[in-house]
Parts: structure tokens; C-alpha cells; sequence
């Protein structure tokens, strides 16, 4: 029950506290999100800056894992046109190897919130340092 009211609330604060340039196609009522914005917005956790530095500022003051928790921030290290990194919150756990998580300007959603997307470890020892992400086009 808590979850779901949480997710009420931030659903309905969504639009006060939008932060970014609002691009051309974009109405102009309609708030443009960055990944790290929002994940700090829906998680909780206070932690600024590019993406990719999350994990090691988190390190210090939180509590770190391999493995994901409802609530828990996954940070994706920079790669490819990900220069910065990315960062989203889980939103559930299916197994040990796949989760949903909710996150915002990623692929072809930019400055949109994606909700309860499937983020599936791939990686060799199932501790989360590789994964795919679930991204509806393809």
C-alpha cells in the first residue's frame, strides 16, 4: 500500500519539479526530465551529479549492493552515447535476474518518464555488471 501511495504522490508532484531545457518538439506545459533529476526525486536519494558518479558518492553514505531492491537506485556506467551514465529506480523485483525499473530520458523517450521497464542481468556471475534493457521499438 505504501508503494502505491508513494508512487501517487510522485506522480502527482511530477510536474512541479521538473528541471531541463524543454527541445522544440516538446509541448511547452509538459516537463523535460533528466535521468538523475528524477531518480533523485522518486528514490529519495540526495546524490548530485552525472550518473555515472552515483555509485562511488553512494559508497560513503548508503547502503550498496549487487543485489537490486525496490527503491534502490541501478547505476549504468557511461558507455557509447551514454557518455554520461544513467541512473534508474527499481520499481520491483520479478526474480534474481530481472527487475522493473522507472527512469526518465532514456532512448527514444527523451525528457519522458518510462514506467516499470524490464531490466533483465546478463552478466556471466549474476551480479548485475552487465544488463539489457527492455526498450518497446525494437
Amino acid at each position: 500500500m505504501t508503494k502505491r501511495l508513494k508512487a501517487a504522490a510522485v506522480a502527482a508532484t511530477l510536474g512541479f519539479f521538473a528541471l531541463g531545457a524543454v527541445p522544440s518538439t516538446a509541448k511547452a506545459d509538459e516537463p523535460y526530465w533528466q535521468c538523475v533529476t528524477f531518480a533523485r526525486m522518486f528514490s529519495g536519494i540526495n546524490i548530485f551529479g552525472d550518473a555515472w558518479t552515483w555509485w562511488r558518492q553512494a559508497t560513503a553514505n548508503f547502503r550498496t549492493g549487487k543485489a537490486p531492491e525496490t527503491g534502490s537506485v541501478l547505476v549504468f556506467r557511461p558507455e557509447g552515447r551514454m557518455s554520461r551514465g544513467h541512473v534508474a529506480v527499481v520499481s520491483d523485483i520479478l526474480t534474481d535476474r530481472v527487475v522493473r525499473v522507472t527512469h526518465a530520458n532514456w532512448g527514444g523517450s527523451r525528457g519522458k518518464v518510462e514506467e516499470n521497464v524490464t531490466v533483465v542481468d546478463v552478466s556471466p556471475a549474476n551480479d548485475w555488471s552487465q544488463v539489457k534493457v527492455w526498450y518497446n521499438p525494437i
